[in-house]
């Protein structure tokens, strides 16, 4: 061969090289980002090229599939009481993607799972058009109707989060106010009208934020119970019924402030069980300063705060602070200052106390399933930690009893049923200047002594009266009407 020919030949050779190369790259070191690629419009169109397998409450499909005509999206997504569903669901639009459920579990519900890869062939060797598989939650049909119902009837914003205990299922997950993912499930201009409709610059009440997941409240006075768990366990005080060493007024270490009581409150050195029936500031903030910060943050930890949770669904993290002085940590240990936390995370407090201080990993999808129905996966219950005892655990649950039984929650009563909780009112604005927010959180005990059920209510009401907001008023309402709703199905 001479010289010209060969170097031409040497020359195809590194091109048809460089064309393997790259060939290869695409294929398999690009191919995932590809596929993700927001512009890749062959992924969108194939994902909506059959209807998507359901989301299930109660055995029953919360979410359906309706075919389209004058698009290349075959089908879109269409949901059973939207508003009710979607901070279960979120949404899955042919025009603006998909979020919670609907995204983290996209795999099982278009079908593209790799799970699923022997059954899709199998169909495609013999003409069988691909289905979607099922997520089946662990949402209680009627806890969820009871935790929208109430919180729409209530008006305003706030959100419901309700837990078993003894597994960490989640029953009920409630926001308001709400949307109906339908009503922008395709890809119309009336899909991208009602799109910006519930957009927040368009929409101040915001109604696609998930509030029980992803919005941290100021816990105000439900967070001492957390507080009370600390006194308990690291021996401050021993039992529910003795005295605290607690002056009143009680001037916070390093300062020259006094810690006010909502009211004429019988809090000197008042029993925990007193102290938290009536919701003395000083003896639960006292408790925090003598513990510490590192305590106080220990124990925070220990029942989920400062860590996102996945429920599969990210929530929030909630926040208790480090490297607070003692009038800081004490203003934290009531809920205030830098405290923040979830509706979830609140949920979660509870749970562990009734579960005899056990806190269980919340989630709420209880398996995923083939087309077929076979079961791809199952969830098994996880222990998240050991925050308290179960002596002081018990403790705990004789005083959050007493706050239902004299005290602050006597709307949260079911007669028959021994009931636990705790109200909190948490001040809002700066100085205090915007309508506070009313909590509640509690459990309901059945026959056996364990709890089937956990609840945390928010509700944020600016229109209210605020002489008229508190958890007592406003919240217990809401969750004792979950926790009936639990209890007739265990029945």
């Amino acid at each position: 061969m001479n010289k010209p020919l060969r170097r031409i030949a040497i020359f195809c050779g590194l091109l048809v090289l460089a064309l393997l190369i790259r060939s290869n790259w695409l294929q398999y070191v690009q191919a995932d980002s590809l596929q993700k690629n927001e512009n890749n419009r062959r992924i969108a169109i194939e994902r909506y090229a059959q209807p998507r397998g359901d989301i299930i409450v109660d055995g029953k499909p919360i979410t359906g599939s309706k075919q389209t005509s004058g698009s290349d999206f075959e089908y879109k997504r269409t949901y059973k009481d939207g508003p009710m569903w979607s901070p279960v669901t979120g949404y899955a639009s042919q025009a603006f993607g998909a979020n919670q459920l609907e995204a983290v579990e996209d795999g099982t519900l278009t079908g593209n799972d790799d799970r699923l890869f022997f059954r899709n062939t199998l169909d495609m060797l013999t003409g069988k058009k691909k289905e979607g598989g099922n997520v089946v939650t662990t949402l209680n049909a009627a806890a969820q109707k009871a935790a929208y119902e109430g919180l729409k009837k209530q008006g305003g914003k706030g959100s419901v989060v309700a837990l078993e205990p003894s597994t960490g299922k989640i029953l009920a997950l409630a926001s308001f106010p709400s949307y109906d993912p339908s009503t922008f499930a395709g890809n119309s201009n009336s899909d991208a009208e009602a799109w910006q409709k519930l957009q927040k610059k368009n929409n101040p009440a915001d109604p696609m934020q998930n509030r029980a997941l992803r919005e941290v409240y100021p816990p105000g006075s439900t967070f001492k119970v957390l507080t009370a768990a600390a006194a308990l366990e690291e021996g401050l005080y021993k039992s529910a019924d003795e005295k605290t060493d607690t002056p009143l007024p009680w001037t916070m270490p390093g300062t020259t402030t006094e810690l006010p009581n909502d009211g004429d409150l019988p809090c000197e050195d008042a029993t925990l069980r007193e102290a938290l029936r009536v919701s003395c500031n000083t003896v639960f903030g006292k408790i925090g300063a003598d513990l510490g910060n590192d305590t106080m943050l220990e124990y925070a930890k220990k029942f989920g705060f400062t860590e996102e949770q996945f429920v599969p669904v990210r929530s929030s993290a909630s926040v208790f602070s480090d490297d607070m002085n003692e009038s800081q940590t004490a203003l934290s240990s009531i809920g205030q200052f830098n405290t923040a936390a979830t509706p979830l995370q609140m949920a979660m407090v509870t749970a562990a106390i009734a579960n005899n201080g056990t806190l269980m990993k919340p989630y709420m999808v209880d398996e995923l399933q083939a087309p077929s129905l076979d079961t791809i996966e199952k969830t098994d219950p996880e222990k998240l930690s050991e925050p308290m005892s179960a002596e002081n655990a018990q403790i705990l649950q004789s005083m959050m009893e007493t706050v239902v039984s004299e005290g602050t929650g006597g709307k949260a009563k079911i007669e028959g049923v021994t009931v636990g909780g705790k109200t909190g009112t948490a001040q809002h604005g700066v100085d205090n200047s915007e309508n506070p927010y009313a909590w509640f959180i509690s459990y309901a005990k059945g026959e056996d002594g364990s709890s089937p059920v956990a609840v945390a209510v928010i509700v944020e009401d600016d229109d209210a009266v605020r002489g008229d907001i508190s958890g007592g008023g406003l919240a217990a309402p809401i969750a004792k009407s979950v926790m009936e709703a639990v209890l007739k199905g265990k029945q």
